[in-house]
């Protein structure tokens, strides 16, 4: 094993002083403090003297070791868990990262006294390779990793003795044991259902699938619109979890062949989240997906969900008026319920009498009043729309427009006099004119009540940490539609983007505002093109045409745009 020697703490100030990384204010502040000793390094990053990244960074150099970066979903958690107790772990800041042939790869933050490194290696019995980590990355992965695992391990044990019959398996697969069940409130599986929760919120994920296979379920998280495995649950937990799950959603537990919806409300550092929860049989039991609502993004200004140059006035100018209809379109995640949720809390004000149809309700809310579609007591969009007739609506949203009854329904009230909302699945603005009528629904209604169309879409937003400047082929240059060689960016990938080189995401929109020639182009049944050439005189700007502005601008790169525009013009 190799023998590591501590830092000394005495001559650190000097040190990170020479080295431009203390301030001289700094250490002068530092000498203030009495009695510091070995805990400098944590003295150094609290009171802000050091960013810690460029503390820990400068302590690997300085002690001659390689410099790790901690990314939860880059680590298997078994390695991390299963070789070293956790109790091991917290006490001396350190985490097991790769068991390899020549021995065990170690982040620690314990650069003192080091002493506990041979006691490693003897507890081991393998070589030790140590690496520099930051102390908040070590005690992320240490709480995230031990917290679910244990919880896992726990309800492994009590569940050994409860032996199951798997009837959420087509297989049929049946114990020969007993068939006492493991119950969702047992603290183990209460305690691996908030650490998983807990985990997906310190990701920033925006879902959580819960997805049975025949030994094993994978739990993934979506991070920036991209799906990460990053746990295996053994297979038997899997119902006791689900059941977890669905208790604190309202949903029936009893229940396993039909899909049901539910929600959580919950508090991540002490703010309200909302979690969406859908199930759905599949061949080894129910598949469970959790999309988490963060109010902050849903009820966010309008100004900034992204809208480029005169886009937003004239969204702004449709969605204040006092009737007509406006739908925003795209596929599912692209934003919609964002760019919908936002719009009505601009125009909530107390003159205003809002009212939401929605299949399920996305957010609940004091802003609106907001109606649940409820298919089983006939409450279909439709219906809906006739009764919420009667409340004195300014204001409504409908959350689908899926068929014709439910089109003309919203016209009818956008001709009576009120504002309605409502989204499409389309590809972009101009198809979501020629779907309505492709339904059924008349040119005249059409031309009548609609007055704006937003077609919308998410990139993926480079990081800001690691971008860089790069002139690409010029074979990227033509595939995206520009005719002179500007410099481009993209992340070269780092910690906060977990070498991605993307962190976050932004919209880009197609604004299509109604005006008479495109009123008379559709009642004589113009076709998709000859709309979309008028739509572009008028001023409108094509989805491709703001994606290519991110591209420019930097904020977005070629492939993204590539990708989230295909089958848009």
């Amino acid at each position: 094993m190799n023998t590591y020697t501590g830092l000394d703490i005495e001559a650190l100030p000097r040190l990170l002083n020479e080295a431009g990384i203390l301030s001289a204010e700094g250490l002068e502040r530092l000498s203030r403090f009495d009695n510091v000793g070995d805990d400098l390094l944590n003295l150094l990053v609290s009171r802000g003297l050091v960013p810690e990244e460029t503390l820990y960074k400068y302590l690997a150099r300085l002690m001659g070791l390689p410099y790790k970066v901690l990314d939860p979903l880059e680590l298997d958690y078994r390695v991390v868990t299963e070789l070293l107790p956790g109790a091991f772990a917290q006490k001396h800041h350190l985490v097991i990262f790769e068991d390899g042939p020549d021995g065990l790869k170690v982040a620690t933050s314990e650069l003192v006294e080091m002493g506990f490194l041979e006691e490693l290696s003897h507890l081991l019995g393998r070589n030790i390779e140590l690496y520099v980590g930051r102390p908040s990355e070590i005690s992320r992965v240490i709480r995230q990793f031990y917290g679910l695992h244990g919880s896992i391990e726990a309800a492994v044990k009590e569940m050994d003795s409860k032996s199951t019959v798997d009837l959420g398996n087509l297989e049929r697969f049946v114990s020969s044991e007993t068939d006492k069940k493991v119950e969702p409130t047992d603290r183990p599986i209460v305690n691996a259902v908030n650490h998983l929760l807990q985990y997906a919120f310190e990701e920033r994920a925006s879902d959580i699938h819960l997805e049975p296979h025949r030994m094993v379920t994978v739990v993934r998280l979506r991070i920036d619109g991209v799906l990460h495995d990053v746990y295996k649950i053994p297979r038997k937990l899997h119902p006791p979890i689900v059941s977890r799950i669905k208790m604190i959603a309202g949903l029936n537990i009893a229940e396993k062949r039909r899909p049901q919806d539910g929600r959580i409300r919950t508090l991540f550092d002490g703010k309200p989240v909302e979690i969406r929860t859908s199930t759905v049989p599949v061949a080894f039991g129910e598949k469970l997906v959790l999309r988490i609502l963060d109010p902050a993004m849903l009820l966010q200004d309008i100004g900034m969900l992204g809208f480029r140059g005169r886009d937003l006035p004239r969204y702004k100018n449709a969605i204040q008026r006092t009737n007509g209809l406006v739908l925003v379109t795209g596929p599912t995640g692209s934003g919609k319920t964002t760019t919908l949720y936002s719009s009505l809390t601009m125009l909530a004000t107390k003159e205003k009498n809002i009212t939401t149809i929605e299949d399920p309700i996305e957010f609940v809310t004091d802003e609106f009043n907001q109606i649940a579609v409820q298919p089983h007591v006939d409450l279909t969009f439709s219906n809906a729309l006739k009764y919420v007739l009667r409340q004195d609506p300014d204001i409504i949203m409908v959350g689908e427009i899926r068929d014709t009854e439910t089109a003309r329904s919203a016209m009818r009230c956008a001709l009576t006099g009120h504002l309605v909302l409502s989204t499409l699945h389309t590809n972009d603005s101009v198809s979501a004119a020629i779907r309505l009528i492709d339904m059924g629904v008349e040119p005249y209604l059409l031309t009548t009540t609609l007055v704006g169309v937003v077609a919308q879409r998410l990139v993926r937003k480079v990081c800001g940490s690691c971008a860089e400047d790069y002139i690409a082929p010029d074979s990227v240059y033509r595939s995206i539609g520009l005719k002179r060689k500007v410099p481009l960016k993209r992340g070269r990938g780092c910690r906060n983007c977990r070498g991605t080189g993307y962190r976050g995401r932004a919209g880009v929109f197609e604004v299509l505002e109604m005006t008479e020639e495109l009123r008379n182009a559709m009642t004589s049944n113009a076709t998709m093109d000859e709309i979309r050439r008028i739509a572009v005189r008028n001023g409108m700007v094509t989805l491709r045409e703001n994606t290519l502005s991110k591209v420019v601008e930097g904020i977005t790169t070629p492939e993204e745009m590539l990708k989230v525009t295909l089958g848009a013009e």
